[in-house]
Formats: structure tokens, sequence, C-alpha cells
């Protein structure tokens, strides 16, 4: 703990800033909860993003069993070649949003390929949608995380270090200012004293001599 002047305008700034942390506290203690609790729902919507991108896949897989013409789907059939983003705010935090993504698709032999490929490349291009989309959530987590940590840094500040620190620091210049008033008094009360004392001890001689 630094040290602080003993004097009333110290005594003024220590209670200005205690009165600041106490303000300030549950405005961080609510943003800390609300981080969690968002951090929580977007937690959950990834996975249950994943969990269709994986059904998806397994339905894509059986689908195409079905032709047992696995090699005729090449993965550069379907590219993507614009991931559309927005933005948002969540308490006070700016993150992505996932908007849609643009694909491109590859030549291929009209000829050759069997029909079923078109069909097969919008299965695709469904899981890439899913995949960038559970990508972004992720996104959304570690940004939200990272603010979590900073506000929960704040809070434990402000309730382990700087309330507990301005309430001490107020009580030391309280007590030593009533010490000081004290003392004040009570030299007063002496200095009175010995006056009276002095005073006792050499009467004043009235003259009367005309």
């Amino acid at each position: 703990m630094a040290k602080i002047k003993l004097t009333k305008n110290e005594l003024k700034v220590q209670k200005d800033s205690l009165k600041m942390y106490r303000r300030y506290l549950p405005t961080l203690t609510l943003k800390k909860q609300q981080l969690y609790t968002e951090i929580h729902v977007i937690e959950a919507k990834a996975r249950a993003v994943r969990k269709r991108r994986e059904e998806v896949e397994l339905g894509f897989r059986n689908w195409i069993a079905v032709f047992s013409e696995k090699d005729a789907f090449q993965k550069d059939i379907i590219t993507v070649s614009n991931i559309r983003k927005g933005r948002s705010n969540i308490a006070g935090v700016d993150i992505p949003t996932f908007e849609g993504a643009d694909f491109s698709y590859g030549d291929y032999d009209l000829y050759k390929t069997p029909l079923w490929v078109d069909i097969a490349a919008k299965h695709v291009e469904k899981a890439i949608l899913l995949d960038l989309e559970a990508e972004v959530l992720d996104e959304q987590v570690r940004l939200l995380e990272k603010e979590l940590r900073v506000t929960t840094q704040r809070v434990n500040l402000f309730e382990k270090v700087k309330i507990p620190e301005a309430k001490e620091n107020i009580r030391k210049i309280s007590v030593y200012m009533a010490d000081q008033q004290v003392s004040a008094v009570v030299r007063s009360k002496i200095s009175k004293r010995k006056i009276a004392d002095s005073n006792v001890q050499n009467p004043v001689e009235e003259d009367y001599t005309l």
C-alpha cells in the first residue's frame, strides 16, 4: 500500500475514490454476468451448428454411397470465393457475425460427370456454410472471453484491492486527524492552565497612588 498524506485534502481524495469505486463496481459486475451468459449461449449455438454439420456430412456420405461413385465428386468442384460478415456489439464488445458466403464452381465435363454431382455440390455448400458459421461463433466466444478476463480482473481489483485500500486510508487519516484534534484541545487546556497558574503566582499589584 502506497504511503498517503494525512491531510484533509487527502481524506477528500480517498472518499471521492471510494465513492467512484462503489459506483462503477455494480456496472462491472453486471457486465461480467452478461458476458458469462452470452458466452454460454454462443457456445451452445456453436455446438448445435456443428451437430447439424455432422448430420449433413453423414447424410451426404450415405447418399453418395448409394451411387457407388465416390471418386466422381472432387473437392475442387466447389470453393469459397467470399465470406460475408457483419458486426455486432455485446456488452460493449465488437464482434463479427456470419451473414453467408459466395461459392465458385469448377469446370467439369457434363457428359462424363454423374448427374448427382450438382446435387452433391449443394450438400457440400451447406456443410461449408455451417463450418464457416461455427468458426465465426468461435471467434465471438474468443473475443467475449478476452473481455470477460479483463472485466473479472477489474471487478477483483475494485473488490479486493481498491475499495479496502480506500477504506483503510480513510480510517488512518480520520484516526490521525482525530488524534490531532484531541492533542490540540489538550495543548490548549494546558496552555490556559499555565497562564492561570502564572497569574496566581504573580498577582498584579494595583497602583493606588494619585
